[in-house]
């Protein structure tokens, strides 16, 4: 309840800050990250046969770098699982890796009118209905492609998908998209961004030490995750009200000295 509250109050502070894209889409990103665990202490939160682990799965605002969703399962519960039961407003883009391709729900984001950008696992099949006119390098292919339906979908999925050269890798990338209007530019831009949410992960069990655990108990772990998420939301919120561009490592460091 607390970090809901303190999610509002930051919101409404980081409301003129942060605005990488001219759209108004709200972006946000999905993602968990799995916190490992001593099996013989915490026997509660079997993961493998030897190892422990609970699982945070978070949506970040990318915008204002604020988790606005958290919620804590076992390490073995699916991402797509999780993801499944979320909700989001209509015309909000979601960044997500491939381990949330599950094409039904794919379906139902696109009636509500949520966009999503996202990677197709290897394994998919799927087949090309058109080309797209698009600016060049860095990218490549700009396509309409068709993923052929599946078991409870009410007809296949149109996507769009777009290839880019990373120059920094020399390899090629692909995304794919339900969003038609924006160019193929700002996708490849868009799911960059997602790597806000993979900094998010890194400064919790970096710098608010997650790594670590006071108690033993399922309860105890939770708590203390929890306090680090509402920690990381009052930190954003320094930030935001600072007239001094503190990095939120630098931060971290002053308020620990």
């Amino acid at each position: 309840a607390l970090f809901e509250q303190l999610v509002k109050i930051c919101q409404l502070e980081a409301q003129t800050k942060r605005r990488k894209f001219r759209f108004r889409h709200p972006v946000v990103s999905l993602d968990s990250t799995v916190i490992p665990l001593c099996l013989s202490i915490f026997d509660w939160a079997a993961y493998t046969r030897t190892k422990g682990a609970v699982k945070l799965h978070t949506v970040l605002d990318n915008r204002s770098f604020l988790p606005c969703f958290a919620v804590m399962t076992n390490g073995k519960t699916s991402d797509i699982q999780v993801a499944r039961g979320l909700k989001f407003e209509a015309g909000t883009i979601l960044v997500m890796d491939r381990g949330y391709e599950d094409h039904r729900w794919w379906e139902k984001l696109t009636q509500a009118g949520v966009f999503f950008v996202t990677r197709l696992k290897d394994s998919t099949s799927y087949g090309i209905a058109a080309g797209r006119s698009h600016s060049g390098d860095p990218i490549l292919r700009d396509e309409v492609i068709i993923v052929e339906k599946k078991k409870g979908m009410k007809g296949p999925l149109r996507l769009r998908r777009i290839e880019i050269w990373v120059q920094e890798t020399k390899s090629t990338i692909a995304f794919v998209t339900n969003n038609f209007k924006l160019a193929a530019a700002t996708i490849a831009d868009i799911y960059r961004d997602r790597w806000q949410i993979e900094l998010l992960f890194k400064a919790l069990k970096q710098s608010l030490r997650i790594k670590t655990f006071i108690g033993t108990s399922e309860n105890a772990v939770q708590t203390q995750i929890w306090t680090a998420l509402i920690a990381m939301l009052l930190l954003r919120y320094l930030q935001l009200r600072s007239t001094w561009k503190w990095s939120l490592s630098n931060l971290v460091a002053l308020l620990r000295h």
